[in-house]
């Protein structure tokens, strides 16, 4: 557990030095975010191992990441809506797009937080960590498919989405067809030069996209492409020959203790790149923003006075509670895991298997920083920020209680 401390102490130094820099650099952490995210995802589908006569359990699998998806995205947006805003607001159009947009913050798991987190703390070989990296996936890939029509909707019905949705379930089907089909080196400079290829690619996408229409970028996920790629890629002979019966073969490959080592110090990275990602806590709006707000939520026919009464701050003692229920009612739309897999597990470790669901970090600031360039803002934003942040630096202390139920189980 003194890794999980030393990646604790990491997010949350990043966190603090965010509000500090305030946006300057961003750009610099989001490519190296994604560069570190993209290396240690790769080596999570290096060992993802797919079962093609089992595709009965991957649509339940489905059917439960789509769960710890959709729950909590609901929940927050009701919040949002009904807890926050003025009752004459309820029934306007507007409040329910800012509502649902912002809620998307609470609907990813953090992948690359999550694994390296539970691999820290020497659970690498338990049935939680198989399962919940089947889920993650699952759910990090509902939180972009589920996002597609919304924002079709909200941009008035753009014909790239419909490539964007053509994109991500023909990558799905190329890492399903053929797994292990792709013979080239996972050493970890090779794994280092694959991130930089799929950041280069992702970014390279958005660009031309915008260059289209920049009101609807097509941005295909670095989490999707590193984790096909690290499918596709086929087991080196080191990797096949570690077993028991072969002694030789032993500290070799991808379990050598150099190989452990990189992976280990991309994670802390990826970990201060995590907290560095976040958006400032308070006073995210600038002009520009209120630009884009006025252009696309109106309020028409909304008296000035309740505009005001719905965009006041409340005072920190009301948004202490506020951030306290919303992290409350996220973490329980993550629960729905711990009434599945009965078969399979016990109840603690089910239990361990849907906290293991409430990390959130990287994607989750991202649909932050989307929410403000659609020119959301007011306490509802502060709120999910502090929310974010919260769970951000409760992480250590999830992967402590998933460790102890498993040890009990």
């Amino acid at each position: 557990m003194r890794k999980v401390l030393w990646y604790s102490l990491l997010l949350t130094a990043g966190l603090i030095a965010s509000q500090f820099l305030a946006g300057r650099g961003r750009r610099i952490v989001e490519v190296l975010t994604m560069l570190s995210l993209s290396f240690l995802v790769i080596r999570l589908g290096y060992g993802f191992e797919i079962a093609r006569d089992k595709p009965r359990q991957y649509f339940w699998d489905w059917v439960v990441g789509t769960t710890t998806t959709l729950f909590p995205w609901l929940f927050c947006a009701m919040y949002f809506v009904f807890a926050m805003a003025p009752a004459q607001l309820w029934s306007t159009r507007d409040l329910w797009w800012e509502s649902v947009i912002l809620a998307r913050f609470a609907a990813p798991t953090s992948v690359g937080l999550l694994f390296s987190m539970l691999a820290a703390a020497e659970l690498s070989g338990t049935w939680i960590y198989k399962k919940a990296r089947i889920l993650a996936i699952f759910d990090d890939l509902d939180t972009i498919l589920l996002f597609v029509p919304l924002k079709t909707l909200f941009v008035s019905g753009n014909a790239q989405m419909v490539v964007l949705v053509v994109v991500i379930m023909g990558l799905v089907w190329a890492a399903w067809k053929f797994v292990r089909g792709l013979k080239l080196p996972v050493s970890w400079p090779w794994v280092m030069i694959y991130s930089a290829i799929i950041v280069a690619v992702s970014e390279g996408i958005n660009r031309g996209s915008k260059a289209i229409d920049d009101t609807a970028p097509i941005n295909v996920e670095v989490l999707l492409l590193a984790f096909v790629m690290g499918c596709l890629l086929a087991r080196s002979p080191e990797r096949r020959a570690q077993t028991d019966d072969v002694p030789e073969a032993r500290g070799q490959g991808l379990d050598s203790e150099c190989e452990k080592f990189i992976t280990t110090l991309m994670s802390a990275c990826f970990m201060a790149l995590a907290g560095l990602s976040m958006p400032v806590l308070v006073g995210t709006a600038d002009a520009s923003v209120h630009e884009v707000a006025t252009r696309r939520f109106v309020y028409e026919g909304v008296p000035p006075a309740i505009l005001a009464d719905k965009n006041h701050f409340p005072g920190w003692g009301v948004m202490v509670l506020h951030v306290l229920f919303i992290t409350l009612l996220l973490n329980i739309g993550k629960m729905f895991p711990a009434l599945c897999y009965r078969k399979e597990a016990s109840r603690k470790e089910r239990l361990a298997l849907a906290i293991g669901m409430f990390p959130r970090g990287e994607v989750g600031a991202g649909m932050l920083v989307l929410s403000v360039s659609y020119g959301i803002a007011g306490p509802a934003l502060n709120v999910a920020v502090l929310s974010l942040a919260l769970n951000l630096m409760c992480s250590g202390l999830l992967v402590f209680i998933i460790k102890r139920l498993v040890s009990k189980s």
